[in-house]
């Protein structure tokens, strides 16, 4: 499906290559008018929820604009100097050298040995992403990668989390992009997924359709001038399988301690399970 359309395999992906590449520029703006900024809130409480430790190694696929790298990069940073400050708090007869020198490996290595991969089949998105991470200073642990989801430019057992955030209802085979979730998670690694899912509260359902229907295309035409690309992305939300039935793929793709996470009533849910 391209949409509510259906179209050839080989069509679906030039399809939705073409939305990307006309929304690019406009992609944060419009986030933040459709989702009225709520989406900064979604993505933050991914981040919590992964909790990546100093030293994790994060594939983001279909993370071109670098939203879940930047976010990833600050809680990292944030947690190596918490722990910084409690080693020297513990430390109460450390000399003024020691201290000096345990700044200055701070400085140097803010991150550990972190680092982020950011994966996007589109290169566009992908050069939106290096503007930001340019603009607001972000270089280390940070490496961009045009890939597509079903079939990742990258070894088995590679990474220790596995994210993708409002991606996955894009490609084309959802049950290939698992299966290659799997493949290049190491063993004990974990995969995270962001996306829209079913609203469980009737009286939000019905305002949630209309104004996915009949707002979100209209914002998409005045900020984007592009109302067909914003048309697909509603539809293509209608189309994703509901949280229990997206549960069962990702066990069918061989993770264990899969569940689920609803926010704001189920118009998103996270989704998490584990390489054992």
């Amino acid at each position: 499906h391209f949409g509510f359309q259906t179209v050839s395999e080989e069509e679906k992906g030039e399809k939705v290559y073409q939305v990307f590449e006309n929304v690019a520029k406009k992609y944060d703006i419009m986030n933040d008018s459709m989702s009225l900024g709520i989406h900064r809130v979604w993505k933050d409480v991914l981040v919590h929820k992964m909790n990546p430790y100093p030293g994790t190694l994060l594939l983001d696929v279909a993370g071109g604009t670098g939203d879940i790298a930047f976010r990833f990069i600050n809680y990292v940073r944030s947690m190596r100097e918490r722990q910084l400050q409690r080693k020297l708090k513990h430390h109460q007869n450390l000399s003024w050298q020691e201290i000096a020198d345990s700044y200055q490996e701070e400085a140097v290595k803010p991150l550990g040995d972190s680092q982020v991969v950011v994966c996007d089949i589109n290169k566009e998105m992908l050069k939106v992403g290096r503007q930001k991470a340019q603009h607001l200073g972000y270089s280390e642990g940070l490496s961009w990668v045009v890939g597509n989801a079903e079939e990742l430019p990258f070894d088995d057992d590679k990474f220790d989390v596995y994210t993708i955030a409002f991606g996955i209802r894009n490609v084309t085979h959802i049950d290939l992009a698992l299966q290659e979730a799997y493949r290049v998670l190491k063993p004990g690694g974990r995969f995270l997924c962001l996306e829209f899912s079913q609203v469980n509260n009737p009286l939000l359902s019905r305002l949630y359709d209309l104004y996915s229907f009949q707002i979100i295309p209209v914002l998409g035409e005045v900020i984007a001038g592009d109302w067909k690309s914003y048309q697909y992305l509603v539809e293509s939300i209608r189309r994703f399988p509901p949280q229990e039935e997206f549960k069962a793929m990702i066990e069918d793709a061989g993770f264990f301690k899969v569940d689920y996470q609803n926010l704001t009533s189920g118009i998103v849910a996270i989704h998490s399970g584990f390489k054992l």
